[in-house]
């Protein structure tokens, strides 16, 4: 397997809309990929010289950064909490759109204007710390994996930083979006090496940069 190249996919919000664009591009897996039940990680593919793997999202960019694996797909927001040297992201794939942003209690809600201080409850403590630096606050950052957003009512943090789409879950928790972080897409990530040294990665590339500007003509 030493000559295969492997192919990080994410769990989670942005496969279903990654698969088609992986499909048109070659990288199609095996049927074991799409049984719900299968709890596998690794997969093949319809090349013989590739494989998948399954993992989450903020791992995808871990795999290909370290190059144990050489592309993926992942949103822009891991690219922007990481900012790890040897990840580039060539291609803007243009879907699995949201944006990361700061929300806190509707009751209640307060500017920052004046604050020096704020705790902020998020999984991406390294974008929250720059966006509050940016305004001269320091932000201590309580990690949390998961349900961010009821880490206000109980006392935890007074405000949120978390991926909103519709803004539903917010609204649903009592929060109100108050400011924008990140606007976010999905990305085909590269290893900087393995683009350098494996012409299979650079015709990739070359592969979903061509259908990406198929659909954005269409």
């Amino acid at each position: 397997m030493n000559d295969s190249l492997t192919f990080a996919v994410p769990k989670g919000r942005i496969l279903d809309e990654a698969l088609p664009v992986m499909a048109r591009a070659g990288v199609v897996p095996e049927d074991a990929f799409h049984d719900k039940a299968n709890r596998s990680l690794t997969f093949a593919t319809t090349r013989d010289d590739m494989r998948l793997i399954r993992v989450r999202a903020f791992d995808v960019a871990t795999f290909v950064a370290h190059g144990a694996a050489q592309m993926g797909i992942v949103g822009s927001d891991v690219i922007e909490e990481f900012d790890y040297a040897d990840l580039y992201a060539p291609v803007d794939l243009d879907f699995g759109h949201c944006r990361l942003s700061v929300a806190e209690p509707k009751e209640g809600a307060a500017s920052v204007d004046g604050a020096s201080h704020l705790r902020v409850a998020t999984k991406y403590p390294n974008l929250t710390r720059r966006h509050f630096e940016r305004q001269g606050i320091q932000a201590e950052c309580v990690k949390l994996n998961g349900a961010m957003e009821i880490a206000p009512a109980l006392g935890l943090a007074g405000r949120i930083v978390d991926l909103v789409s519709t803004g539903t879950t917010l609204r649903e928790n009592g929060l109100v979006e108050t400011s924008r972080i990140l606007d976010i897409s999905a990305r085909l990530i590269v290893n900087r090496a393995a683009l350098k040294t494996d012409p299979r990665v650079a015709a990739l590339v070359e592969e979903f940069r061509a259908d990406a500007a198929r659909r954005e003509a269409a």
